[in-house]
């Protein structure tokens, strides 16, 4: 296929930060045509690592977080529809229809609709806050503001939105209880023996955590809240937030004719089809790691700048690819920040090659197949980052620690 020249029209649909990067990296490439971007939020885009942090404390308003400056859409020549949402995308026409009745057709698409939060469905689900967009921490900063220091607010799932919602709370005066289903927060995600160092961050700081929870519904109580359990017993709150998981945004594309199994399914160029391609949290892409060939979606803010510099890079036949891409996450919890290189899967082997849980900082490798599938570290950042170029080619555990960057 031809490169973009400056005839030529994106419209991505997706007004979040992969689809903003997108515009960026398009420019950036040279591209001199047509950018729309689409968005279902009033908002122009914006950063949303934020809102559970600096927003939620308090210590920055929701302009703070915006990306899209008017100066910089204006430098950048890109046409923004926002408020509106795609409804349907007709692959023959590269046409998508959104929900005011207009259509805004293209020569190439880009699909760009990210996730959105997954809902509990009990009886007061209207009530609960789910932190996925600037409205929701406006609504739930109204509703915390009007609760007396102290008061109970409970946090329903112990993963990175919901431990960072309630070192938030912390922070507010308000006593945060934080309810996880698992044995141990994040045990799915960073695997057993993590997690199980992981386990004590929040008593540290005087928030108490409650693990093996089943709670079987959220009503209306007199005062506020009420967190019904399994065994019979209940919990008055004043407030309750949400934080369990997300799901891909890809019901409009249901006539579409693309595949959509997880995310929209893409390959190791972002594309879908030839003129259509998906980034972001909503891709299921094809992903060549150090271990080898996988399909996967992955929900980091590092990954959504990636994709959009990649797809820019291929539509703009101005290079290839990086030999691989390397995963990054971070997150703020309890006082400790908990960042994470790679992609390991929660079953990978983990041996911790410095500090201790006594120190409050340390480094850990994940390995699979004798290889280095990533590197975990609590609030020890310049040891992560040293330790990186082992994510950037195949290097075996043995050459780790050997090598042992970390210490340098």
């Amino acid at each position: 296929m031809t490169a973009l020249d400056s005839s030529e029209h994106v419209v991505v649909v997706g007004a979040g930060l992969a689809g903003w990067r997108l515009a960026q990296a398009l420019r950036r490439e040279g591209f001199e045509g047509a950018i729309t971007l689409i968005g279902d939020e009033i908002h122009p885009p914006y950063d949303r690592p934020p809102l559970t942090k600096q927003v939620l404390v308090g210590k920055w308003g929701s302009e703070k977080t915006v990306l899209a400056t008017p100066e910089l859409v204006s430098r950048l020549d890109v046409t923004m529809r926002l408020g509106v949402s795609a409804t349907a995308l007709d692959l023959d026409r590269l046409s998508v229809s959104l929900d005011d009745g207009s259509r805004v057709t293209g020569t190439r698409v880009v699909i760009a609709t990210g996730t959105k939060a997954r809902r509990l469905g009990f009886a007061a689900d209207g009530r609960i806050h789910y932190i996925r967009r600037i409205e929701d921490v406006e609504r739930l900063n109204r509703d915390l503001d009007s609760l007396e220091p102290g008061s109970t607010v409970a946090v329903i799932g112990g993963g990175f939105i919901g431990a960072e919602a309630a070192t938030a709370l912390c922070t507010r005066g308000l006593r945060p209880i934080v309810f996880e289903a698992m044995a141990r927060p994040l045990i799915a995600v960073l695997g057993d023996q993590v997690s199980s160092w992981l386990l004590g961050l929040a008593s540290a700081v005087g928030i108490e955590l409650r693990v093996n929870q089943e709670i079987v519904d959220v009503d209306e109580g007199d005062e506020g809240l009420v967190i019904r359990f399994a065994d019979g017993s209940s919990l008055d709150a004043g407030a309750v937030i949400a934080g369990i998981g997300v799901l891909p945004n890809v019901e409009w594309l249901q006539s579409s004719g693309l595949v959509t199994d997880n995310g929209v399914v893409v390959d190791e160029h972002m594309l879908a089809s030839e003129r259509v391609a998906a980034i972001g949290d909503v891709a299921r892409f094809t992903w060549r790691s150090v271990s080898g060939v996988e399909s996967v979606r992955i929900e980091h803010w590092e990954v959504a700048n990636g994709h959009a510099s990649t797809l820019a890079r291929h539509w703009m036949s101005s290079g290839e690819n990086e030999a691989y891409m390397v995963p990054y996450f971070w997150s703020d919890q309890y006082g400790k920040k908990i960042q994470m290189l790679g992609h390991a899967r929660a079953s990978d082997h983990v041996l911790r090659v410095s500090g201790s849980d006594e120190e409050g900082t340390w480094l850990a490798l994940y390995s699979r197949d004798g290889l280095v599938t990533g590197v975990v570290t609590l609030s020890h950042p310049r040891a992560l980052m040293l330790s990186r170029h082992l994510l950037e080619r195949p290097t075996s555990l043995d050459e780790a620690l050997i090598e042992a960057p970390w210490l340098n």
